[in-house]
């Protein structure tokens, strides 16, 4: 018996140690999950970066704010809070990389693809004004920006009237979308892409007077924006000039910062390049410089800014110079393969993308309904020089005809090829011969689909070449 009762008391002794020993580990992994949740907490609240998973409040005081960013807005709901610590839930449903960012605080996230999601958790934000901004380059500047009111005694709850439209039903949408149509061509004050004018100067230049300053320029109807302009127009002047020309470009500035100006794909001497500090000093406000070369084409060249250029090119400092004849140059290099009735161009048209800045998703500085139509008749040709003045590539689509693609960046292309879609990257040129096959109105726009329709109807980078 007394064996038995210490074999059971050893056995109680060991289940009672045992019991403990998990008893504790319990315990251990409790504290480490605790501690390892209050650095977690901790950690996002310094974090100046966001997260693809949502995370909880960290106290009942903590006000969520929806944010929805596009191209080119910020929502948010509510966009009035009371003080305290607030979870941003940020979605980037636009096309493009976006971040959020409160500058003031040095809070913001990662830059977001399209579709991607992040929450950005604050602490102790102060009664006042909260400016909120996407930081890609220029889009601020294109209306990615907000300001968040906290203001005591705010609600903490969403309200829907900061959120996106609600649905329409097909009939509603048809209608919007017909309205729009119907306006294009819409007038607008301003009309760019005007050929600059010459002097001939006592020593044998061909002068051209080219003046930065901003004006008030008519994006679309109503829609008013301060344009960095050359000459008061977006995009500036086009610049012809011939091989063996002698070219002087006075360049005035009445900006109220610094500039220099950069001839894209031109042959000039080093000093002449446009890139201060290295090859001359800044041209300061009320300053002139004279840009001077010798005429070395054939080419399908760019000036622009080059001095702050991520805010003065798409606010609309930018324009074509065209070094020889490409009319004659575009159809030699097509050799009849489009079926001209002729052999000649009719048109020679320049096409400058945007997607940024003041002037934002646009072809020569307008945006539909107040883009420029186009007219041929069948057998007719126009050869198209697309200019990507922008950030990203747009693929242009003409419905109709196919074109044929005969230099690149002002290089004829040994073996031109046709497609019906082209992109063109920043900074790139093409030269594109189309001859017009079937009469009707042919639609041509960038073929990402956010930057030609809305559920209003199409905007932004849409035109059309009407075919008689």
């Amino acid at each position: 018996m007394s064996d038995n009762s210490s074999g059971s008391t050893v056995q109680k002794n060991e289940s009672f140690l045992a019991k403990s020993v998990v008893g504790l580990m319990f315990v251990a992994v409790s504290i480490a999950a605790l501690v390892l949740g209050v650095v977690a907490v901790v950690a996002i609240n310094n974090n100046n970066g966001g997260s693809s998973s949502s995370s909880s409040s960290a106290a009942g005081s903590t006000t969520t704010v929806h944010v929805r960013m596009t191209e080119f807005a910020i929502t948010m709901s509510p966009a009035t809070i009371p003080p305290g610590d607030v979870d941003f839930d940020i979605t980037n449903a636009g096309t493009l990389e976006h971040n959020f960012a409160i500058k003031a605080l040095d809070k913001r996230t990662p830059f977001l693809k399209a579709g991607e999601t992040a929450h950005l958790l604050v602490s102790g934000i102060e009664a006042g004004a909260v400016a909120i901004v996407c930081e890609t380059a220029g889009h601020e500047a294109s209306g990615m920006k907000a300001t968040l009111t906290v203001a005591e005694g705010s609600s903490s709850s969403a309200s829907d009237t900061t959120m996106p439209m609600a649905a329409v039903t097909w009939q509603q949408m048809d209608k919007a979308m017909e309205d729009v149509a119907m306006k294009f061509p819409a007038k607008t004050e301003g009309v760019g892409n005007q050929e600059l004018e010459y002097t001939m100067s006592a020593d044998g230049y061909k002068e051209f007077v080219l003046t930065a300053k901003i004006v008030k320029w008519e994006v679309e109807p109503g829609k008013f924006v301060d344009a960095w302009t050359y000459n008061g127009m977006v995009p500036g002047p086009v610049i012809h000039v011939n091989s063996g020309d002698k070219v002087r470009i006075i360049h005035k500035n009445e900006l109220p910062e610094s500039t220099s100006l950069h001839l894209h794909g031109v042959r000039v001497p080093n000093a002449m390049d446009g890139v201060d500090p290295y090859t001359q000093k800044p041209i300061e406000p009320g300053a002139t410089f004279n840009y001077e070369f010798v005429a070395d084409g054939p080419a399908v060249g760019m000036y622009h800014s080059h001095h702050n250029a991520q805010v003065q090119i798409p606010n609309g400092m930018a324009g074509a110079l065209i070094i020889d004849d490409w009319k004659t140059l575009a159809m030699k290099a097509a050799g009849g393969r489009t079926g001209d009735t002729d052999g000649k161009a009719e048109q020679e048209v320049v096409m400058v993308l945007n997607d940024a800045g003041n002037i934002g998703l646009s072809l020569n500085g307008k945006s539909f309904p107040a883009t420029t139509p186009y007219t041929l008749k069948v057998g007719e040709t126009m050869v198209v020089h697309y200019y990507n003045e922008g950030f990203m590539t747009h693929p242009m689509h003409m419905h109709q005809p196919t074109g044929l693609v005969v230099a690149r960046d002002g290089n004829v292309l040994e073996s031109p090829y046709f497609a019906d879609t082209i992109s063109v990257a920043p900074g790139e040129r093409w030269t594109v011969v189309y001859t017009a096959k079937d009469a009707g109105v042919w639609a041509w726009h960038c073929h990402i689909l956010t930057h030609a329709e809305t559920p209003q109807g199409m905007r932004y980078m849409v035109t059309a070449v009407i075919v008689s």
